[in-house]
């Protein structure tokens, strides 16, 4: 139900229930939390990229009929070890949502658990918690205003109704939108840029800016000068000018 693939310092996990929307299974969210724990525990894998198998759905959320049956049960579980939300929200490393489809309640939360989001024109999110009459439980209450803004935010959640791929690239949602044949070349292409950069140093900058980000702005300005005065003071002036050289070479090569 999930395919896990690593190649050049690139991991991608892929939801793999096509024929029902790669909605969230115990089974998926099992196997999900599973394949986030190989990712964490494997030292070189610098980004991870999270899609859906097929060009209809990144996921529909948690699996209705299986949730009829059975109840919420572990669904309220905010475990990493169970939960794919807090499994992706426990990486140290930058985690890109390659959104190829609709993404709706449950898995319009995945995708604002993944740092960055880039969409296909497929793509679609919308909240339905209000229809279907569970409140959400893994960040969308919270986390949606403040990527949209209040206004943008209500609308959504209070109507259910769908948010195109144009219109959450317009509204601050995702990055970048492509053709469906496009997006998963462009995640890639993303995340191998990444693993041009120290990993040591992304998971520190990933969690400065993380942490920073649930801080009152006075806070997280502070926050970084405690994290950054004593990094700083340990880095070499040689250091630095190597690394100034190599940006510009790097900018020569990307401009020819």
């Amino acid at each position: 139900m999930v395919l896990l693939q690593k190649a050049e310092g690139v991991a991608t996990i892929t939801m793999n229930r096509p024929e029902a929307m790669n909605a969230l299974s115990f089974a998926l969210r099992d196997e999900f939390c599973g394949a986030c724990d190989d990712v964490a525990a494997d030292h070189s894998i610098h980004a991870l990229i999270v899609t859906g198998a097929g060009e209809r759905a990144f996921t529909a959320g948690l699996d209705l009929k299986e949730l009829g049956e059975s109840g919420l049960g572990p669904a309220n579980d905010q475990s990493p070890k169970s939960n794919p939300i807090f499994a992706l929200e426990s990486l140290d490393i930058p985690v890109i949502g390659a959104i190829n489809g609709v993404a709706i309640t449950g898995g319009f939360e995945l995708a604002l658990a993944c740092d960055i989001r880039i969409a296909s024109t497929n793509a679609r999110f919308a909240d339905t918690h209000a229809r279907v009459g569970i409140t959400p439980g893994w960040g969308l209450s919270q986390k949606l205003s403040r990527f949209i803004g209040l206004s943008r935010a209500c609308e959504l959640s209070f109507t259910g109704q769908f948010l195109d791929a144009k219109s959450a690239f317009d509204w601050g949602l995702v990055n970048r939108v492509y053709a469906p044949d496009e997006l998963m070349p462009a995640a890639l292409a993303l995340a191998k840029d990444m693993t041009t950069i120290d990993r040591e140093f992304l998971k520190i900058y990933k969690s400065m800016i993380m942490t920073g980000y649930g801080m009152n702005f006075s806070d997280a300005l502070a926050y970084e000068h405690k994290i950054s005065a004593p990094y700083n003071a340990r880095v070499s002036m040689d250091e630095v000018e190597q690394r100034r050289l190599a940006i510009i070479e790097r900018g020569r090569k990307l401009k020819g």
